[in-house]
């Protein structure tokens, strides 16, 4: 079956076959414990406006706190990344008002290599030693495989490889507040969680905030502590709500889309359950969204 496909091949090891395709099983964690205490505030908003040719954009008040990592998740063109621009000072808002006291961090959505050198030379260019130190090797540089880039072309990467370089720079400046947009992009399900625990790690680690946009549920799961839930009209209007807890936002937003989520009994991965079946049906009479 399709599903026992999957699972085998997340195992790494194929029974029929006798074949190990992996050196170890792609498993799917549960998300960390979540804080009980959050630090002081390091950002704060309220009513921000922006408008870009027929869209607009509208928040409500919020708050990102020391420590906190806020996951960030909506529709497409509701106005996440161009909340993302406006906190990383890459534009302006047209009304509200945002209070900030901090270094910002910024990965954007979009990203290319455009540097005339290896991998190892852009890093040092970027951000300096930091990237040498042994902890952020053991928590950044390794999982994300970007030790086995560093004689490489800078200009000949792959997506994949692109984008874990990009995360290794994002995290690897001094700043108090990282930024992150789609940084699932362009990477393997195994890639996807070293990623998010990476990001994960660094905060806890370092005692920095972050704001994480994606749009792998699975990704925003592992790298949050509450969630900012955007709504609207795609390319037409976008309203950002929250922070809200974890669990609140989550069944806020897949509520908004009509779809369930369960875990597979025995690889642990997140699935989708079919539209209208009994799991789907009963999950939603609890207004019960998310798996637990």
């Amino acid at each position: 079956s399709t599903r026992k496909a999957i699972n085998a091949y997340l195992d790494g090891f194929l029974v029929e076959e006798n074949i190990r395709i992996r050196d170890k099983p792609i498993s799917f964690a549960r998300g960390s414990v979540r804080k009980e205490a959050i630090g002081h505030p390091i950002l704060e908003w309220g009513d921000l406006e922006k408008t870009l040719g027929e869209f607009k954009l509208t928040t409500g008040k919020g708050t990102l706190h020391e420590t906190e990592v806020v996951g960030v998740v909506g529709p497409n063109a509701t106005g996440k990344t161009t909340l993302a621009k406006i906190f990383a000072g890459e534009l302006e808002m047209d009304a509200g008002w945002c209070t900030m006291e901090a270094k910002v961090s910024y990965k954007p959505q979009h990203i290319t290599a455009e540097f005339p050198g290896t991998v190892r030379e852009w890093l040092d260019a970027e951000i300096g030693n930091s990237w040498h130190v042994g902890q952020f090797q053991t928590r950044v540089v390794r999982p994300l495989e970007v030790d086995k880039l560093l004689e490489m072309d800078a200009t000949r990467l792959s997506g994949g490889e692109l984008q874990a370089v990009s995360i290794v720079i994002c995290l690897g400046r001094d700043a108090d507040i990282y930024l992150l947009d789609e940084p699932s992009a362009h990477l393997d399900a195994n890639a996807r969680m070293e990623a998010a625990k990476a990001i994960r790690r660094t905060m806890e680690a370092n005692e920095k905030s972050a704001m994480v946009i994606d749009h792998d549920i699975y990704f925003i799961d592992i790298v949050s502590d509450s969630l900012l839930v955007f709504e609207g009209e795609g390319g037409t209007s976008g309203t950002a709500i929250g922070p809200l807890s974890l669990r609140k936002g989550m069944n806020r937003f897949l509520k908004g889309v009509g779809v369930t989520f369960r875990r597979d009994h025995d690889s642990k991965r997140p699935r989708i359950n079919k539209e209208s079946s009994q799991k789907d049906r009963d999950q939603k009479a609890r207004n019960d969204y998310y798996y637990s």
